[in-house]
């Protein structure tokens, strides 16, 4: 494959007396750690990884002493457009970027969003991140929720972060506002998965993947309930299907919403806001997570939207004119 399509990188270590005896690949998973084991044994039978200037087979048996030398060859993964648009970010340096996403923008094409899309804009931004799995995007949200993303720029960085988010260690904060009136905040703990009948969907179904959402009252309306909202898990859709388990559908989301609500007697405004809102109301509003290469603790903040804060003014008016 020409070099044009690929990113390479020379590394070397030496394997330690105490390692005598062991694997090939474990070795080198070792002296290598931030690349996989699988994608090592890969760059072994490829021919890669030399010791002591020759090529070897992931089963072979290093003795102790051997010098490893690991060419790392990273094929383009994204194969998507570049597409120069506009990025609001917060962080960037070699390892990772911290992004601020506007709803309306779709993360990552799919079926009817072939460009145009998040991806795209990060591509033409970082073009080595064609050489990353899915351009660094290690989490998503929703097309129409705004707020806080994550994306890495290196493979080490990208496993580091998605190993983060499998230990629940990412602090991920939402704002939203649901329907009705919540008496207090709780955690909804139920499993998610498929829709059995409508694939678009996710569910709350007996065998779905393990799901848990922390969820407390900033400000109750007189028919919505402003509520920010911690995530332990990230499966799709997860606090939109959540809420609506609960009862307590997004205010406008599309999906899970059902009929728009409002409380007897609400201002001509607040009917006219809950009828044309145009998403729903959800916002990731804070990120915290451990630096991949440093080790610092890292918080990032984003403000409500003007959408989101225009909601909450109007919902407070209405609850004045009672």
């Amino acid at each position: 494959m020409s070099t044009e399509t690929q990113h390479c990188q020379i590394l070397e270590s030496r394997v330690p007396p105490d390692m005598s005896g062991m694997r090939l690949d474990q070795a080198a998973a070792h002296l290598f750690g931030e690349y996989s084991r699988e994608r090592l044994k890969t760059w072994i039978q490829d021919g890669h990884l030399t010791v002591g200037g020759k090529t070897g087979r992931p089963k072979d048996r290093v003795a102790g002493g051997e010098d490893l030398v690991l060419n790392v060859v990273l094929d383009i993964e994204t194969h998507a457009l570049p597409q120069a648009m506009p990025l609001t970010i917060l962080y960037e340096d070699e390892h990772l970027l911290v992004l601020d996403k506007p709803a309306g923008l779709v993360v990552h094409p799919g079926a009817g969003n072939p460009d145009g899309t998040l991806l795209n804009a990060l591509l033409a931004h970082c073009p080595d991140l064609q050489h990353i799995p899915r351009a660094g995007l290690v989490h998503r949200i929703d097309k129409d929720t705004s707020g806080l993303l994550v994306v890495a720029k290196t493979l080490p960085a990208q496993a580091d972060l998605v190993e983060q988010l499998s230990e629940k260690s990412v602090h991920r904060e939402y704002e939203a506002v649901v329907q009705g009136v919540l008496v207090s905040g709780g955690t909804i703990n139920a499993p998610i998965g498929r829709h059995p009948t409508e694939r678009v969907r996710m569910a709350v179904i007996t065998g779905g993947k393990p799901a848990v959402t922390h969820y407390r009252v900033i400000k109750r309306f007189r028919g919505h309930t402003h509520v920010r909202v911690q995530l332990e898990t990230g499966r799709t859709h997860q606090i939109r299907v959540h809420f609506a388990h609960k009862g307590h559908p997004l205010l406008g989301d599309p999906v899970y919403g059902g009929r728009h609500r409002h409380p007897k007697g609400a201002t001509q405004e607040l009917l006219e806001m809950l009828q044309h809102f145009p998403r729903q109301a959800l916002h990731a509003r804070r990120l915290g997570l451990v630096h991949p290469a440093s080790g610092e603790d890292m918080s990032f903040e984003s403000p409500l939207p003007e959408d989101f804060r225009e909601l909450l003014a109007v919902l407070e008016r209405d609850v004045a004119a009672e």
